[in-house]
């Protein structure tokens, strides 16, 4: 199989690249990034490395040429949470729908077989009479990046993209770590918190829920999704991916990792005005479709490897929500060192295909 990965060096890219290859490693797999992130590296490996082909270009730009020969795709290039989607707004609509659409339309003129697209749960937005929502259920998007992944859903459900399985996983909220690591999840946010200066801070009043799934057991279920056949969901299918058991209020997964940090405090702000996204979700088609493909890691054993694999890179920034482990800043400092425009695209030529 000839995979290629848009949006690679990101967060889920490194560990969706190890997992590939260890479950193909006769595959032929190729990245295609735009370098915003490439810097931002949180192990003494580069996770590249396992690639046959590593390809820098905009994703708003991507060519036939690019999708030649290729047998699937699996599309994680985007805007990546509220905050960026937020400041971005403009941007996150012409990333996030409308060149995930052309790349959908351009990977079926190419004949590509499958088309992964990395969509959300956000999309529910606002439950707040308690049910688990499913597939099934009315969408209440409340923030530019979730509309930006169920307007992209809406569009590639109602293409002809010629027969090929087109699959959108609604990841539940992403965690763990990663040779990319972000500190802008929630999950992530709290162990850092624990690690750099004992105490977890909750800006909300801890009573929203959130479903979280490790960025490992992401990785299972793209495998899943890249062999997924048409007669096992059909040509297009939206899924919710994790697990019933990792719907959490925010609060308790604040008080799961102070128990497993000694020394943390947690602070949790009862008097923040009510938080619009609190959710759960129901998987049970996940698991009706996928059952080989369930998550495996625990919220403990998460939480685990994010303290060890923090504590590796000897971590201890106290204002880390100011660092590079944080998206937003990176785009930021970007922008103002001129590097990138207000748009996202590269001021500086490239040499040699790569950005600066």
């Amino acid at each position: 199989m000839r995979i290629l990965i848009t949006g690679n060096m990101g967060y889920v890219g490194p560990v969706l690249v190890r997992h590939l290859r260890d479950v193909m490693p006769l595959a032929y797999i190729a990245g295609f990034d735009s370098g915003f992130f490439a810097h931002c590296l949180t192990s003494n490996e580069l996770p590249e490395r396992l690639l046959d082909a590593q390809r820098f270009g905009d994703v708003r730009a991507i060519s036939a040429a690019d999708l030649d020969g290729f047998d699937a795709v699996v599309h994680l290039a985007a805007v990546s949470n509220d905050p960026m989607g937020n400041r971005f707004a403009a941007v996150t609509g012409a990333i996030n729908h409308r060149a995930s659409v052309a790349l959908a339309q351009t990977a079926a003129a190419a004949r590509v077989k499958n088309f992964i697209f990395a969509s959300s749960c956000s999309v529910y937005g606002v439950a707040g009479d308690g049910r688990a929502r499913s597939e099934q259920d009315p969408l209440n998007p409340q923030t530019a990046y979730a509309r930006s992944k169920i307007a992209t859903e809406d569009s590639l459900r109602q293409l002809d993209l010629d027969g090929m399985v087109t699959t959108a996983l609604r990841f539940a909220t992403a965690c763990g770590m990663s040779d990319r690591l972000r500190l802008d999840l929630v999950l992530n946010d709290f162990v850092a918190g624990a690690l750099s200066s004992n105490e977890i801070t909750v800006l909300s009043d801890g009573t929203p829920w959130r479903p979280l799934i490790d960025v490992h057991d992401m990785a299972r279920a793209i495998e899943w999704a890249l062999r997924r056949q048409a007669d096992d969901g059909g040509d297009f299918l939206a899924l919710n991916v994790g697990a019933d058991g990792w719907n959490y209020q925010i609060k308790d997964l604040a008080h799961a990792v102070a128990a497993a940090v000694p020394g943390t405090t947690v602070s949790i702000n009862r008097a923040a005005e009510p938080d619009g996204r609190s959710y759960k979700v129901d998987f049970a088609l996940f698991r009706k479709l996928a059952p080989c493909h369930q998550p495996r890691h625990s919220l403990q054993s998460t939480i685990a490897a994010l303290n060890a694999g923090l504590r590796a890179i000897a971590f201890a920034d106290a204002d880390f929500r100011q660092s590079p482990l944080i998206r937003l800043r990176v785009l930021e400092r970007h922008i103002e060192q001129g590097r990138l425009d207000e748009d996202l695209n590269w001021r500086v030529p490239r040499r040699n295909g790569f950005p600066p």
